[in-house]
């Protein structure tokens, strides 16, 4: 038993997790500024949550930024994929109001860019433990089944339906193999038309033709009710056999 302990004890003491102090002094800084930044993100988006899911005192709040408005629009735009409290589909109302359909829709993908950068680098780094952490476990045992060999497919399918929680499949998606620069792109591609059509409905509304922002409105929600009543079976068809 007492030489079952001490071969326990010298190995626990050969252990080396980091390569060196400097790595460990390293991840520690870097783990003690995530952890400020997560704190400070979510004490501000607690007290300011009414806002942020007020459309019109989010234009306010943009538009008092003057030229610098396009920048605060992509920030929160960015923030609202690693920060789900942040609802991306107003932000996207937003947009459209304020700079038309186009530049709006230019804005938002920027900044979806940069979130879902974000994103993916952080599950990617930090691993399942990690992701666990911050998405809902149900959720993400959706993406469980999908077969690597199918991954790109099925992440692009589920960025192009409206609804879908972003920051749920943009955290599953860091967790594959699929490279950096293809899941940012698929993100891109696959979310940009929803995006488009939100933008069209938010220059709609500026321009008071409100019988047509109101048909954009009724083709969003069927394809989000639609992609929601069969998330699962989409998810499905690109079960590992």
């Amino acid at each position: 038993m007492r030489s079952s302990l001490d071969r326990m004890r010298t190995g626990l003491s050969e252990l080396q997790v980091f390569e060196s102090r400097e790595s460990r002094r390293r991840f520690a800084v870097h783990l003690l500024l995530l952890a400020v930044g997560a704190a400070v993100a979510w004490v501000f988006i607690r007290r300011n949550l009414a806002f942020l899911t007020n459309t019109r005192e989010l234009r306010r709040f943009i538009r008092s930024y003057g030229i610098l408005a396009p920048v605060v629009l992509i920030g929160l735009q960015a923030l609202q994929v690693v920060l789900a409290p942040i609802p991306g589909q107003v932000l996207a109302v937003v947009a459209g109001y304020l700079f038309g359909a186009w530049w709006g829709t230019l804005y938002n993908m920027i900044g979806i860019v940069i979130g879902s950068t974000v994103a993916f680098w952080l599950a990617r780094r930090f691993g399942r433990s990690y992701v666990e952490n911050i998405v809902h476990e149900g959720a993400l045992a959706r993406f469980d089944s999908i077969s690597e060999d199918y991954a790109i497919p099925a992440l692009f399918l589920l960025f192009l339906i409206p609804g879908l929680p972003d920051d749920v499949i943009c955290f599953a998606g860091g967790l594959t193999d699929v490279p950096l620069w293809q899941l940012v792109a698929i993100a891109l591609i696959g979310r940009a038309p929803a995006f488009f059509l939100i933008n069209v409905f938010g220059t709609l509304l500026e321009a008071e033709r409100f019988g047509a922002a109101f048909g954009v409105a009724v083709l969003l929600m069927l394809f989000t009710l639609l992609g929601y009543r069969y998330r699962d079976r989409l998810v499905h068809l690109f079960d590992a056999q």
